[in-house]
């Protein structure tokens, strides 16, 4: 049977805190013995989803952000929360370059940048009650661990 692992942690939508959700999830996957491609893209789609929590989400203000993680076998699954404002067009918000705010020189790649470097993604979202963004990875460099 694969053994299983989990974590939920909660925090303030500050900018700050997006390097403490990055380091978090480093941390945990770090007993799968990810290659530092692994980790980097695990890093870097969870500071994706965390900065649009922050920008997009509370647009900047006040509110929390969850993230639950889960580890089974080889396979991590982590999910990124806010109860903001929601995304009203979510395919659209999806197309790479499209950005709510030119004003912030924000890019637009936030989700496309999670898709490439996750095996999965799914993002539901309401409007004023927020988003979730589901993320999957396999980390093949876990597969021979017992």
């Amino acid at each position: 049977m694969k053994k299983k692992n989990e974590i939920t942690f909660v925090f303030d939508s500050c900018s700050e805190n997006e390097s403490l959700a990055r380091t978090v999830m480093a941390a945990f996957i770090a007993r799968m013995d990810p290659t530092l491609e692994e980790l980097s893209d695990v890093k870097t789609a969870v500071s994706e989803a965390v900065t649009n929590a922050i920008i997009h989400g509370y647009e900047g203000g006040e509110g929390k952000i969850t993230i639950h993680s889960q580890i089974e076998g080889n396979i991590v699954r982590i999910e990124v929360s806010d109860k903001g404002v929601g995304i009203p067009d979510i395919d659209k918000a999806m197309e790479p370059l499209y950005t709510t705010k030119p004003e912030m020189e924000r890019s637009g790649m936030g989700f496309a940048f999670m898709e490439a470097f996750m095996d999965e993604l799914e993002v539901i979202s309401s409007e004023g009650e927020g988003t979730t963004v589901s993320m999957r990875k396999t980390i093949y460099s876990a597969l021979n661990l017992s």
